[in-house]
Parts: structure tokens; sequence; C-alpha cells
């Protein structure tokens, strides 16, 4: 049932999904942090999708880019996928937003420069949960073709009784 490959299309999907839901969590919980390991404020961090082709359709002498380490979460997905080749969403990378950070006028505030600026992180608390809801909506509507597409499988067997 060649069918059937279209459930790693929505598998993926789901996955790239949960990690993008993960990253969202992980600037809510740092929107208010003034100062990292690097000295910096925190800066909201988004993810990036791609295509994942299967070997047999890539172009020879193409680079494509390699999954960097996700977490242990998002790891074994992704090298299940490697070992099947299967096609669907690929997460390319997490990547930092350029947005500039917003300066705050507090001379007593321990992060003050000698000015009196401080500077909050580039996390805009709006924006995640706009994000968040997407996510969660790609999620279902994926969730929603996985289901489908196994019902039809199911529904498929039945066919020569």
């Amino acid at each position: 049932m060649a069918f059937l490959s279209y459930l790693d299309i929505s598998v993926s999907a789901m996955a790239a999904q949960r990690l993008r839901l993960e990253v969202i969590q992980h600037n809510v919980a740092n929107a208010s942090n003034t100062r990292t390991a690097s000295g910096d404020p925190y800066r909201r961090q988004v993810v990036v999708f791609g295509e994942n082709r299967p070997f047999k359709n890539m172009q020879p002498g193409k680079n494509y880019v390699k999954n960097p380490n996700f977490g242990s979460i998002l790891e074994m997905t992704m090298a299940q996928r490697r070992e099947r080749q299967m096609a669907g969403v690929q997460v390319m990378r997490i990547a930092e937003d350029p947005t500039p950070f917003t300066p705050v006028y507090d001379p007593s505030h321990p992060h003050a420069n000698e000015e009196g600026y401080y500077y909050m992180p580039n996390v805009d608390l709006a924006t995640e949960q706009i994000d968040a809801l997407a996510a969660t909506r790609s999620y279902d509507a994926n969730l929603t073709i996985f289901d489908e597409l196994k019902n039809m499988a199911t529904r498929a067997l039945t066919i020569g009784r």
C-alpha cells in the first residue's frame, strides 16, 4: 500500500511541531532573563523547517543540511527517520531571532550599564502564544490526517473479505 508512506509525512510534521512547542516553552520561561552565560539577555529562538526527501529522490551533488542534535526527544526520531529515509518535514535548525533587545531605564538594576539602561530579551509573550496556537493546530491537523490514512488502510484490508 503505497499511500502508507504518507504516514511518514504526518509523523515527521507532528515531531517537528512538538519540538516547536518545546522551543516556545523555553522562550516563555526565559522571557525575563536579562543575563545568560554569555553576558547578554536571552535571545528568542525559532525553529526552521525544511523538506526531507527520501535518499532515492535526492539529486547528486546537492548539499543538504545535516541535523544537529536537538536533544533526546527528537534525537531518536531523527535517527529512525535517517535509517528509514522517510519523506516529510525536517527540522533544519534552531535559529536565534535577530530582533533587537528592548532597553529599559533603571539605574538600580544589577545589569544596568553606565547610562542606567539594561536590556530585556526579545521575547514577546503574545507572539509566543500565537506561535503555540499555530503549532498546536498544525499538530492536530496532522494527527487527523494520520488517523484518516490509518482508517483507509484498515478499510482497504477488509475489501477482500
